[in-house]
């Protein structure tokens, strides 16, 4: 009873055996709402076009655990950032892994608040809780005034042994706003919040006058390149910022794609959430 799919994200599961033919499949992790909450799948493909075999990758919480009502996957870690680099999955401690949003609550869309947690796989296919406790909650004794509404989807980065969970959040006060901050780990299960969060700020009279929201960050050469959706008018676009540091972030102010380009109109009124790959058989 799936109405609605969300956060597609792509990712390669590696293998020692050559005779494996996961090898040479593309995954796709993506959420579906059946009018109670939100949970994950996965999908595989061999073109990055036509995608079967959709399957259960983690399910619902307990009832009264932080993620009862919903698991969101997508922030994975791999094993190289470059832009142009393999999706594929990475290694720690015998598991993969990946940072995940949830909802404690049932019953409608996104019910605030948000929370962050951890998972964990052997196969890449299968996942489960990695931590009992929220990584981050709107609790949390360093939670800052713009994340006090809700926490939303992470985005994880490794970089010179660092861990960097790049996640938006929301305030309400005194309208709606969401924007983008870091925390960062070296266990990736104990998270420190930058202290000068929000690193992507909502811009006034902008195409991200409203919304900075899921940015999934790559490296590029000699800088990183963050991919976000900016919200403008209650519409958004696909916006992207760039970064020698990950800290300290310079925008672009126009969008690189604009809701309403899509010839069957799928993207009508919002263009976001992407997951960017590349595919060498395209060159």
């Amino acid at each position: 009873n799936i109405s609605m799919t969300d956060v597609p994200t792509i990712y390669q599961i590696p293998s020692d055996d050559d005779t494996d033919d996961r090898v040479e499949q593309w995954f796709m992790s993506f959420v579906g709402f059946d009018g109670s909450g939100y949970q994950s799948f996965v999908a595989k493909s061999k073109n990055l076009v036509d995608w079967t075999e959709p399957r259960l990758a983690f399910g619902y919480g307990k009832k009264g655990d932080f993620d009862y009502g919903g698991r969101v996957l997508g922030a994975y870690l791999y094993e190289n950032y470059d832009i142009k680099a393999p999706r594929v999955l990475k290694k720690v401690k015998g598991k993969y892994w990946s940072l995940y949003g949830a909802y404690s609550k049932q019953g409608s869309y996104e019910i605030d608040p948000g929370y962050q947690g951890v998972a964990s796989s052997t196969d890449g296919l299968l996942w489960e809780r990695e931590n009992d406790s929220p990584i981050l909650s709107v609790d949390d004794n360093h939670a800052q005034a713009w994340e006090k509404a809700s926490i939303y989807q992470p985005w994880v980065v490794e970089s010179e042994n660092v861990y960097y969970n790049f996640y938006n959040a929301k305030t309400l006060d005194p309208t709606w706003t969401e924007q983008v901050g870091i925390a960062t780990s070296d266990d990736l299960i104990h998270w420190e919040r930058y202290t000068e969060n929000p690193i992507l700020r909502v811009s006034k009279d902008g195409f991200d006058d409203t919304f900075c929201a899921d940015g999934k960050i790559y490296w590029r050469n000699d800088h990183w390149v963050m991919l976000y959706f900016g919200v403008h008018k209650w519409t958004a676009s696909i916006m992207v910022a760039y970064s020698r540091d990950l800290l300290h972030w310079t925008k672009d102010p126009q969008p690189l794609y604009k809701a309403g380009g899509h010839p069957a109109e799928l993207d009508k009124e919002h263009a976001h959430k992407i997951s960017l790959v590349w595919n060498p058989a395209g060159e």
